[in-house]
């Protein structure tokens, strides 16, 4: 299913890693249970406020020998009571909310109760204190963060806003029903030494995170919660890394990276995956995006080259057969040429019926008059993919991920320890070195591979998860709907259990049903609060 030179590439693993500390600098693997703070939270759910107290552990290194400790550190959240009910947490899931946005770093040092990686989460970004200020050898500022808005604008991290103002986001939930949280740093791009050196370009994140799952486990019956029921959750290029994390559980690709930085000897897979919004599959994602957005302009910048747009179409195409993936319903194969048709019937159109029919008539009839572009007839939407899309409309130039002038977040996700951006792919390498012949390098090869849960599905990686909860807005341009699609699909096709579904109308980062995915948490892990949680 997939093709690219790995096994020679990762004879380059040793020149990665840039150290910022001396690799001397050892720290213990021990979970510290006796260092804690008592802390409290009002919670709210669509039952009322819940208040939560919690043991609250801050910033534990979860690896031997850090680069960068402030980033490769956790902080751990165990309830112990929920309105004045003693909790009982040993065989509690745990809520691994991964707060990475637009691939930068998360400063694990800078939390502080409940930040917005969730509780005691820090959230991403952020040069270390001794790094050089803008312009001074860091990274652009104008590298952005996916969708083109600035790496600071990147929308929700980690646990996101709940649906509505009504209810808390996925971390505080998840402590009102009993769960353990935990908040892991973890370095990224925008990571620099004083002397201008770089320390967390790709895989560095994703190697971090699972540094911190074999900590957990390194841990069990130490460490509150089951350790066999790991679930992680993340937004954008954090979703990314949650679908990675659940795609390529123990891996030997990552062995040793993960020795380098001292990860404890202890199993990486978890047990399931929440990913909202993913930016994943890069290397086919400027194609993905020329796909759906190659016939509308950029707002009111007119239209891409469309010569440039179709050749990466055409590409798209290419890859899009060579999955050759089935869709629901008996639908067939997935193909560039059905793919709107796909889209339309399997996620689209359920998405508008939902959201219409749970509107007020005269809400209802207000939206329609506002939206003509939609059917309503006998109960049922009905519109075309084009009409679709110009409704939703372009927000990024092209290419949408690996431009040409190197200023996109994922071209700084592939640089290296000298080198703060790179092309990934080899249609843009060709493109501005003029020469089509030349190929982007194995090391960066390597790289790709090691950022894209697809590439482990399709490798039928046997420490994949089974259980998948994937959400995206359908008004979110920031990558193309066949990116989650073909996520879906590709682990449907390998027998997973996957629970997907579109927000209508919602934009990047929307997280609409905290409470369901609660719940999902709950029945997937075997976990009751009545019976597992409650100390009689």
């Amino acid at each position: 299913m997939f093709k690219g030179k790995v096994v020679r590439a990762i004879m380059l693993i040793s020149t990665w890693a840039a150290t910022a500390v001396s690799a001397q600098n050892t720290e213990s693997l021990s979970f510290p249970k006796d260092q804690f703070t008592i802390e409290t939270k009002i919670v709210k759910t669509s039952n009322g406020e819940k208040k939560v107290t919690y043991k609250s552990y801050m910033h534990i290194p979860y690896v031997a020998n850090p680069v960068d400790k402030d980033y490769q550190s956790m902080n751990v959240s165990v309830p112990t009571q929920v309105d004045g009910i003693r909790i009982e947490t040993s065989n509690a899931p745990i809520l691994f909310v991964i707060g990475v946005g637009g691939y930068m770093s998360v400063n694990n040092a800078k939390g502080g109760g409940f930040g917005p990686g969730g509780p005691g989460g820090a959230g991403p970004g952020g040069m270390r204190p001794n790094g050089p200020p803008p312009g001074a050898g860091g990274p652009p500022m104008n590298g952005g963060a996916p969708g083109g808005r600035t790496a600071g604008s990147a929308g929700p991290i980690g646990g996101g806003p709940g649906g509505n103002s009504k209810t808390s986001g996925k971390a505080d939930l998840a402590l009102a029903a009993g769960y353990v949280v935990v908040t892991p740093g973890c370095r990224g791009r925008d990571n620099v030494t004083s002397d201008g050196k770089y320390y967390g370009k790709a895989p560095a994140a994703i190697v971090d995170l699972k540094a911190a799952v074999r900590y957990i486990r390194h841990n069990k019956g130490v460490l509150p919660g089951n350790t066999d029921r790991i679930v992680s959750t993340g937004v954008s290029a954090g979703g990314a890394m949650s679908a990675l994390l659940g795609a390529s559980g123990n891996s030997p690709l990552y062995d040793t990276y993960l020795k380098e930085i001292g990860a404890a000897d202890a199993d990486d897979n978890i047990f399931a995956t929440a990913a909202f919004c993913p930016i994943t599959d890069l290397e086919h994602a400027d194609g993905a995006y020329e796909w759906m957005y190659g016939a509308f302009p950029v707002g009111t910048s007119g239209l891409v080259d469309q010569q440039i747009s179709k050749e990466l179409r055409a590409l798209y195409g290419q890859y899009q057969a060579s999955l050759n993936l089935k869709g629901k319903e008996n639908f067939g194969t997935i193909t560039a040429d059905n793919y709107a048709q796909y889209l339309l019937k399997s996620a689209l159109i359920p998405s508008a019926n939902k959201y219409l029919k749970n509107l007020t008539e005269e809400k209802r009839r207000q939206y329609l008059e506002n939206n003509k572009w939609i059917t309503w007839k006998n109960g049922a939407v009905n519109f075309s993919f084009a009409d679709f899309v110009a409704h939703v409309g372009r927000m990024k130039s092209m290419p949408a991920f690996d431009n040409f002038d190197l200023t996109s977040a994922e071209t700084i996700e592939f640089g290296n320890k000298t080198v703060n951006a790179r092309h990934f792919t080899d249609y843009s390498l060709q493109h501005t070195a003029g020469n089509k012949t030349v190929k982007v390098d194995e090391e960066v090869t390597l790289a790709v591979h090691l950022l894209n849960a697809m590439y482990f599905i399709g490798q039928k990686n046997e420490g994949c998860v089974k259980y998948w909860w994937l959400r995206q807005g359908t008004s979110d341009a920031h990558t193309s709907q066949t990116v989650m699609a073909n996520l879906a699909a590709c682990l449907e096709n390998n027998q997973k259990e996957v629970d997907s579904a579109l927000y209508w109308d919602a934009g990047h980062g929307a997280d609409q049903d905290p409470e369901e995915f609660i719940t999902w948490m709950g029945k997937i892990s075997g976990f009751s609060k009545k019976t597992d949680a409650v100390k009689k």
